[in-house]
Formats: C-alpha cells, structure tokens, sequence
C-alpha cells in the first residue's frame, strides 16, 4: 500500500517529494525482484514526464529560483492542480525563446504609433521609415540588448498572466468548451513571438471586455460557442481606426501589445492585434501562414478560430472572420502551411537532430505544427521526388527541403529525410514552383531543377538549355491578382458634361466585360462635345482603375487637363489616391475607400 501511494505522488510531479521517492522506489526494487518491472514502468513515465521540465530549469541559472516559486505556490494547494500543469507547460517551453529591448527599438516602434497621424498629412510610410533612419541611424538587432525568456521571466510576472488566463477561461461562458490542452496553447501563452514582455492582460481585458456584455447577455445566441464570441469582438474590433501597410521596417521583433492595439502595419501585426485581444478575454485563437505565397515573393499570415464542433475558421484583419473550407483561401496558390504554437514541436525537432546537425534558421526551434491540409484542396498527400529527377552525387546532409522561389533566391518551406535516392515530402500543395535542396556548410546545395506539378499529377521541370532566345515578359508575377481588379471594373462607366456638378451628363462608354492588359481602347457612344469626363466604378468596385487618357479622333498624344476626384484611399496611407489614375504609370491605381 505504501508503495502505490509513492508512485501515485511521483505520477503528479510533487517536486519535492519526487527528490525523496526515488531512493525509497529504488529499495524496494532491490529487496522485491517481483516489483522490478513496475518500477521499470515507472522510469519511463518519469523520463517522459520531468525531463522537459528539469532541463527548462536547469537552463535557468540564477533565475531557476523565482520560476520554482511559481511551480511551489501552485504546488501547495490541491485545488491549483490546474495552474500548476500550466506552470509547468509554460516553463517546459520557456528556454527557446528570447527577446530584445533599447533604445533604438524603442526609437523605431514610434513608426507604428505615428501612422494614423502621418495618413492625415498625407505622409506615406516610406518616407517615415527613411526619416527615421536618417535621424537614428539604420536598425541592427545586434545593438540591441538580447534577453533569454529562461534567465528573466520573474515569478511575479509569470503567475499573473497564469491568474489572468484562468479567470478568463473559466468566467467567460464559452471557456466551457475549451479543453486544457486548448487553453495551454491558444489562451495562456504569455508571449506571441520575440516581443519585449510587459503585464498586459489585465489592461486589455479591462479595455475590450465591455465589448461582449451584449453577446454575455444575449439569449438568442450560442454564447457558450467560442467561435460566436470571436466573431462578435473582432466585428467590433473591424470598426475601429486602422492603418494597414505592408511598407515596415525590415528586421523589427514583433511589436507587443501595446504598440499592436495602435492597430497598424502589417498582416503580421494586425494579426498580433487580435491575438493578444482575444486571449485576454479567454477566446482561443492562433496565427497560421504560409512562408511563401506559391505565386509570390513574401509569406502572409491570418488568425485562425474553432468552433465548439472543431470547424477552422480564418480572419485576415480587418476582413470578417470566414469559414476556410468555403472560402477561396482554400485555393489560394502555397506550398504549406503551418500553424504556430507556444509549444515546442519536440517531435519534429528530435527527428531533425537524428538525421543532422545543421538545420536550416525555419525549422531550428519549430514551435509549429503542419495544418496544411486544413488548407488546401488541391494537395499531395506525399509528393514523391523521382530519383530521375535528382541530380548524382552523395548528400552531406540527410535533411532535403522543399523550397519555393523567393525573388532571386530559394527558400526552404518543407523538409524530408534523405539518403540521395529516395525523397517523400508530406501534404504538399501542388502548382506552385519548388526545387528540392540540402543545407551544407550554411548554405542551400541544390538536387533538382526547379519544377512544378500539375493538377494532373505529372511533374513539368524547367532544365535549362543551352540555347538563347528572345522573350517578351509583359508581366513579372502572375495575373491572378489583376485578373480580380479588373473584373472590378465590370459595370463602370465613363460620362460626359459640360457641368461641373454632372447634373445633367452622357454616357459615353459602358464597361461589359473584362477589360484587357495592359490597355484597353474604347471608342465614345457620342460625338457630342463635352468639356467634363468622368469615370465610375461600378458597386462594390472601389473604382479601381489604373490609368485613364482621352484622346480626341485621329490624336496620338493623350489630352490634357485639371484632374478632378475624390479624395481618399482604401489603404488610409495615400498611395492608392484619384490622381493615380491620372499620372501616366499603368503601376499605379486608384482604390476608394468605400466599395462605391
């Protein structure tokens, strides 16, 4: 009896009864050979269970005392079982992350703060990140001082942000449908990435939470369903003031919370917005992204949701949140797609140490986990690399990458193991070009030709020949995203008046069908003279338009004039401004702010 109750305490990870169980467990085994076995069992229990822990503390030099404080006053009290799991899981993935904090981040963050004020001046962000670096020299992490998460995370610290997540679980109604093991992940993080820490759930949750007493109080909705709590906050996060630009600093940690409630940048900080907001208020919620767009140069990201059944859904900040099997993002050109996760992805990151030391910066501390198949409809399964396709000689490493074209480069976005010969990488969607890779003294070698599979299966690779030919390139990344500006301007219409006001106008051309690349020539329906032209867009348009000119019959040069329109962008930055439309650069457009 004496024994199962030593087991039972040393199952629970009691710190300080493990340290005395071990000789007595041990003693037994030596007098009883019967119990050699369970005792066995047991080592492996502990090995699995403590080691995590113990080497997150061992890790913590000076420091170890104050994130012991938090394990032993969670510990102490029976009723704390939870928090002190949470404790643990918080610690156990502590030591891979780290920070930076001085003065000239500091100095840099301002850009966020100050873009609502420069779209009001008309300020565009370029010429703010260039001031900035006129006035404070360029960015440099290694000026900056670097702080590991392991040697300063306080206790304090730590068990408010444990204190704060558990409240919200457990007091809001849909917490009721958030498993432990969601909560760890996708509530009680007290990080998103590599931000300076500061105590931010209270005031957040103080400042949003008046937001869902309607949804708390309703009778009508489901509001025990976190997905009906998301989408009631973040619609009324979508209301608020934002500046969206993907023009940013190049090489700035993320924000943290209080420059992300400024509601500015990117999508990476936009989604980091939402984050923080609604784990402080107990909704769960993670980032996904796609390291690379398959037809693009950059990677995006979005905040992703489940409902009470388990069904994924996506928001791309400000847009509403959606269903993603019925949403075109499914179709969206990618290779992957990853969600990220507080947690170390041990598995992952134990399989790659196994087959080489030298793993590329993505995959080196993987906190995250696969969800491209969430993602797409058109996918691999396992895409195997046919051995005629890879080119002779003998890897160095054991690790092949799939990569996807990044401007001028390479960058790896998937990995496999690989002796030379046989290659398999898993949910891969398909269309996008890749090229297969080993990273070997720092830097990608590369095993393949680029390539491309089609949606009938077969592969297309691109050899190239020895020959040369001329090319015309008429465009320089694919159509797909002017295809859907210009179906925009189906329905748009161009008058005549001789009234400023347009109180009595002519039509003179109707847009009915798609408009051409790069120019579209259209002849007037009215030979009536007409000393104003307009353009409008048709609902829901925007009035995207490019480039408009006016010839008169028979002219070769475009007329001139006083442009007139109105003001205002859907980017809030004025870079999508009216007088676009009219500067001679087919690069430039014009994007209202509202969809008529």
């Amino acid at each position: 009896m004496a024994f199962v109750m030593l087991v039972s305490l040393y199952k629970n990870n009691i710190m300080k009864a493990m340290t005395k169980l071990i000789p007595i467990i041990c003693l037994f085994v030596i007098i009883g050979g019967s119990l050699l076995y369970s005792c066995s069992q047991e080592k492996k229990k502990e090995t699995a269970i403590v080691l995590p822990l113990e080497a997150a503390l061992s890790q913590a030099g000076e420091n170890r005392v104050e994130l012991e404080k938090v394990l032993h006053r969670y510990q102490s009290n029976p009723s704390d079982s939870l928090k002190y799991r949470a404790a643990c899981f918080l610690i156990e993935n502590m030591p891979s992350y780290t920070y930076y904090k001085g003065k000239l981040l500091e100095q840099y963050l301002t850009f966020f703060t100050l873009l609502q004020e420069a779209r009001s001046k008309k300020v565009y962000p370029q010429a703010m990140i260039d001031s900035i670096r006129r006035m404070y020299g360029p960015f440099s992490l290694d000026s900056l001082q670097y702080c590991k998460d392991v040697l300063t995370v306080d206790s304090a610290y730590l068990c408010n942000n444990i204190d704060w997540a558990f409240k919200v679980w457990q007091e809001q109604p849909w917490g009721k449908n958030v498993s432990f093991d969601d909560f760890c992940e996708y509530i009680l993080p007290y990080r998103i990435g590599d931000e300076t820490l500061s105590y931010w759930r209270e005031d957040i949750y103080r400042k949003y939470n008046p937001l869902l007493d309607s949804l708390c109080a309703s009778t009508v909705l489901d509001i025990e369903d976190p997905l009906v709590a998301a989408r009631c906050l973040c619609d009324s996060l979508r209301k608020r003031s934002r500046f969206f630009t993907t023009t940013v600093p190049q090489g700035l940690p993320h924000v943290g919370p209080e420059i992300a409630q400024s509601v500015s940048g990117s999508c990476r900080e936009l989604s980091d917005y939402v984050v923080y907001v609604c784990r402080a208020l107990g909704i769960p919620c993670a980032i996904d992204f796609m390291p690379l767009h398959g037809g693009g140069n950059d990677g995006h990201q979005w905040v992703s949701f489940t409902d009470k059944y388990g069904t994924l859904y996506f928001q791309e900040y400000p847009d509403k949140i959606k269903e993603v099997r019925k949403d075109k993002m499914c179709g969206a050109s990618k290779i992957k797609v990853y969600r990220n996760t507080f947690s170390l992805n041990r598995i992952m990151q134990a399989e790659m140490q196994r087959l080489d030391t030298a793993v590329v910066p993505f995959f080196r501390d993987p906190h995250i986990v696969d969800v491209t198949a969430d993602y797409a409809k058109t996918y691999k399964k396992k895409l195997e690399i046919p051995a005629s396709m890879l080119y002779s000689g003998k890897p160095r490493s054991r690790i092949a990458y799939l990569c996807g074209s990044s401007r001028m480069d390479w960058e790896p976005v998937a990995w496999a193991e690989f002796d030379g010969e046989h290659l398999a990488f898993s949910d891969v969607q398909i269309e996008p070009v890749m090229r297969i890779a080993t990273y070997e003294r720092g830097r990608l070698r590369y095993w393949t030709d680029p390539f491309e599979m089609t949606v009938s299966g077969e592969f297309h690779v691109f050899t190239p020949s020895d020959s040369v030919q001329d090319v015309t390139l008429f465009a320089k990344y694919p159509l797909w995203q002017d295809e859907k500006y210009q179906k925009r301007m189906i329905g748009g219409v161009f008058e005549g008046s001789n009234d400023p006001d347009f109180r009595q106008k002519e039509v003179l051309f109707l847009i009915e069908k798609q408009p051409e690349r790069l120019r579209t020539m259209a002849y007037s329906r009215s030979l009536t003279p007409c000393r104003y032209v307009r353009y409008i867009g048709p609902e829901k348009g925007h009035c995207n338009v490019a480039e408009i000119e006016f010839y008169e019959a028979g002219g070769l040069l475009p007329l001139s004039g006083r442009v007139i329109g109105t003001p205002g962008c859907y980017q809030q930055d004025g870079s999508h401004e009216y007088t676009n439309a009219f500067d001679g650069n087919t690069e430039t457009s014009f994007d209202y702010t509202e969809p008529y």
